[in-house]
């Protein structure tokens, strides 16, 4: 009965995170929404980058009024290097290699035509007070 549920509990469709390119890094990072680093996460539909966590930075969403969303600034699809870095456009992020890739910050998948193997690696987000964070995976 046991290797059922192990069986069944895995899926072929879950997305794969992190696959190859990007290392297990460990954040622990507090967003405090006060401070004005992070304030244009008052307000839904913003995103911005933290530099110095995760693979090539974070990149912090927040979806609506009650979710922020926190992606690696590394595209999973490539080994890192200066064009790997992801970009900030709208609520996009774009990498700056040759193959352009592109993701939604809102869902982690690929947004252009050539399917991708790997969506952007995810961190969690905790609440932790008011307009207080914290981001770790």
């Amino acid at each position: 009965m046991l290797s059922c549920v192990v069986v069944l509990g895995c899926s072929k469709n879950d997305p794969i995170y992190n696959c190859n390119y990007l290392l297990d890094v460990g954040v622990n990072l507090t967003v405090n929404l006060n401070l004005p680093q992070f304030n244009q996460l008052l307000f839904p539909v913003n995103a911005i980058r933290v530099e110095n966590y995760g693979n090539n930075g974070i990149i912090l969403v927040r979806a609506n009024a009650n979710s922020i969303l926190a992606w690696d600034g590394a595209d999973p699809n490539h080994t890192s290097s200066s064009c790997s870095k992801l970009t900030i456009v709208g609520l996009n992020a774009v990498c700056g290699c040759e193959d352009g890739n592109e993701y939604s910050l809102l869902t982690g998948t690929a947004l252009n035509d050539n399917a991708q193997p790997c969506t952007l690696k995810p961190y969690r987000v905790e609440a932790i007070g008011n307009n207080s964070y914290y981001v770790s995976n």
